[in-house]
């Protein structure tokens, strides 16, 4: 296990951040396909030890929004093929491709994918130790985290040529980006936006629904100015407003993993992609042999 500016464990359930706290993350080793978070939050008036440099935009729980969040399900408007050894963990729609990246180490990739086929258009591996993970596309950059190494890849995106490396202090997760600022998920309830250039943490948010911590944030795609995030091991997609970390609206996608055909328990609902130019929404999972095109409708 690992300290973030502390000296002792606390093995309690993962929580948010307050108004002032402190984060602990402790991760346990990995075996191939398993992820251990446990995130306690201690309330101690303290503003430093944090892990993370950066302001902190707290959603406090005396402002949390009473109302029901709307819930949301799905219709099926096209189902395509998905390669089944996709572990897949970053997904993206750029000029009629899907840009996808894969997890495992020994097994990681990023890719050019022909939506309507599933083909590999074009691939580069990404070498052991590394569990590659999130990916966005930025400037005619992409931007590719791993999950435990704090190391992070640019490529060019017409190439795949490697660029340059960047360095966070967590797990990678899920990656996106708002037109100006990387957004990063670490596994845990909290958002990151970092400098492109710099790599500095430019702000936090914590995501909360209503006082309710959501952990586990996973996958992210930027969504008619929401971050749409996987939630790891559930079958929701939350809606989170980029500001204060609340979440506005569940996507319930009960269902699509079973007309999937996948079969192994890590074959998770992890992918999501936005094509911006026709208004249209892309999800698949890991190992999943299909991608679906969904149209979201109120429940």
């Amino acid at each position: 296990m690992q300290l973030c500016g502390l000296g002792f464990l606390l093995p309690v359930p993962q929580n948010a951040f307050m108004t002032l706290s402190i984060e602990v993350s402790c991760l346990a080793p990995k075996n191939r396909l398993r992820r251990i978070g446990l995130v306690p939050a201690i309330f101690l008036f303290l503003l430093s030890s944090a892990c993370q440099t950066g302001a902190v935009a707290n959603y406090s729980t005396e402002n949390a929004d009473k109302r029901s969040v709307p819930k949301y399900g799905y219709e099926i408007v096209n189902t395509w093929p998905h390669d089944t050894e996709a572990y897949t963990q970053g997904l993206v729609f750029h000029g009629g491709k899907l840009l996808e990246s894969t997890g495992q180490e020994g097994r990681s990739s990023l890719r050019w994918v022909e939506p309507e086929s599933g083909k590999v258009l074009k691939k580069v591996d990404v070498p052991r130790p590394y569990f590659a993970e999130g990916i966005t596309l930025l400037n005619g950059k992409i931007y590719q985290l791993t999950w435990q190494h704090q190391l992070g890849f640019i490529y060019d995106v017409g190439s795949f040529e490697k660029l340059g490396e960047f360095s966070y202090r967590s797990d990678g997760w899920g990656l996106t980006n708002d037109g100006s600022s990387l957004i990063m998920s670490d596994g845990t309830n909290r958002i990151r936006f970092l400098d492109p250039n710099s790599f500095q943490v430019i702000r936090t948010i914590s995501v909360l629904d209503g006082p309710a911590p959501i952990a586990s944030i996973n996958e992210l795609e930027y969504v008619h100015g929401e971050i749409y995030a996987n939630i790891w091991h559930k079958d929701l997609v939350a809606r989170i407003e980029p500001q204060t970390g609340r979440v506005v609206a569940w996507i319930d996608l009960t269902g699509l993993r079973a007309l999937s055909g996948a079969s192994d328990n890590e074959a998770v609902l992890n992918g999501i992609a936005y094509d911006d130019q026709h208004d249209r929404l892309f999800v698949t999972g890991k190992l999943w042999p299909k991608l679906f095109e969904i149209r979201v409708k109120r429940q």
